[in-house]
């Protein structure tokens, strides 16, 4: 079992930047593929990154390229999205995720934080 809590969400105005913080409890952490998801209000739930198991590596949605930076602390078993020129559309309910796979997607998360707001303001 994993518990996943994330932290760091808020309000900020367009082109701000708020960083968010996912604490993992239980064995084995690095041995997740972890990731951010996000769900806007009648939007479906989309993979915004997802940080690999061991190396770190990072794949980023394309609406998020450039602007976003997900990262993994295994020592603190902890993984942070910072989020940086904020728009409006990235608006959403935010969620870490955690896939016992090599790539994280939607089907693969075995487990799910409770989500945390992040608004952005015009």
């Amino acid at each position: 079992q994993v518990q996943l809590v994330e932290s760091g969400g808020g309000l900020v105005q367009a082109g701000g930047s708020l960083r968010l913080s996912c604490a993992a409890s239980g064995r084995a952490f690095s041995t997740y593929a972890m990731g951010w998801f996000r769900q806007a209000p009648g939007k479906e739930r989309e993979l915004v990154a997802t940080i690999s198991r061991t190396s770190g590596n990072a794949y980023y949605a394309d609406s998020v390229k450039g602007r976003f930076t997900a990262s993994r602390d295994n020592a603190k078993n902890t993984i942070y999205l910072q989020m940086n020129s904020l728009k409006p559309e990235d608006t959403a309910v935010y969620y870490c995720a955690a896939g016992f796979t090599i790539a994280l997607t939607l089907k693969s998360v075995d487990y799910w934080g409770q989500g945390t707001q992040v608004t952005v303001s015009s």
